[in-house]
């Protein structure tokens, strides 16, 4: 066996004092949306659970706009230090790339994978003045009025955007698509009529269905969700093997020391599979994961390779 050069012992060693003393300052979190969505109310709760574990402060900071975007780039252009991490989602990691003819920054190459935090289902809401209560209607309706009936998306490259785009492809029909800053936004708009349309988490959607402020179409995941049991999957109203999930996860400028990328993956993956963790998440609608580093970048290019795929077959221009 080769020994390591001495250069290379002491950078670690270095690394490794680095990390026992991390963090000295407060930290942030940035996440690339709005405020109040479903990355922002993870990364919130990962800023809770790390604060009190490592003595500092984590602060999350939101930067929306552009689909996530230009939040992500700051991160990928913030200093490996461990100081800056970003609340990460498919849309500007996993679905960009896809839809975009530039990109500041290479998802796999350029951040660093700490820890998935959880993987949603969503349901694609309507406004109640739209008179169709179940898939096929809508697809009635939609094919009468093509590419009048209007959608909302956190933004260009969002799982949102992708997923309705390939309702629409597999349903055979045209919709318009309206670009916001986040969920909150658009979700406004869709309970006051602004927009007929939008894919929204179980977490945002249930309480307004039971409300009676939106309609649920459909669950976008394989099995129903527990917080709206009596509605369907899009795939059991005859869009055969449609599927699409959120996540949220962090993860830290390529380069970042790997001690200091282990020890917040280490406190946030424990909290998640404490019983209070999983029970919280679970009554969201959510399923906490905690896969970390390496298996989250697993997860990461398996995610890119398969919006890939669905920007080709909905034949998405990339803008």
């Amino acid at each position: 066996m080769k020994h390591l050069p001495l250069a290379a012992i002491a950078l670690c060693a270095a690394s490794a004092v680095y990390a026992q003393n991390y963090p000295v300052k407060p930290v942030r979190i940035i996440v690339p949306f709005a405020p109040a969505g479903p990355t922002d109310n993870q990364a919130r709760w990962a800023a809770q659970q790390l604060t009190p574990a490592l003595g500092q402060q984590f602060l999350v900071e939101n930067r929306g706009g552009a689909g996530g975007v230009p939040g992500t780039e700051a991160v990928v252009k913030s200093p490996a230090d461990g100081y800056t991490l970003l609340a990460g989602n498919p849309g500007p990691l996993t679905i960009s790339p896809s839809v975009r003819n530039q990109m500041p920054y290479d998802t796999l190459r350029d951040l660093a994978p700490i820890v998935l935090i959880a993987r949603s289902a969503s349901c694609i809401c309507l406004h109640p003045s739209l008179p169709a209560k179940n898939v096929k209607e809508f697809v009635a309706l939609a094919k009468a009025r093509p590419g009048q009936i209007n959608y909302g998306s956190p933004g260009v490259g969002t799982v949102g955007h992708l997923a309705t785009e390939l309702f629409a492809f597999q349903a055979g029909v045209r919709l318009n698509h309206i670009p916001y800053k986040g969920a909150a936004q658009y979700t406004v708009d869709l309970i006051a009529g602004h927009i007929e349309l939008a894919i929204n988490q179980f977490a945002i959607s249930a309480p307004l269905v039971k409300a009676g402020k939106v309609r649920c179409l459909g669950a976008t995941s394989r099995e129903r969700s527990p917080l709206l049991p009596e509605v369907p999957t899009i795939a059991e109203q005859g869009i055969k093997d449609f599927e699409s999930y959120n996540w949220n996860g962090l993860l830290a400028p390529a380069g970042t020391p790997p001690a200091i990328i282990n020890r917040i993956a280490e406190i946030v993956a424990k909290q998640l599979a404490a019983p209070d963790g999983k029970a919280l998440y679970a009554s969201q609608g959510h399923e906490a994961s905690g896969i970390t580093t390496s298996a989250y970048a697993d997860f990461l290019r398996a995610e890119t390779e398969k919006w890939a795929k669905v920007a080709r077959a909905a034949n998405i221009p990339k803008q």
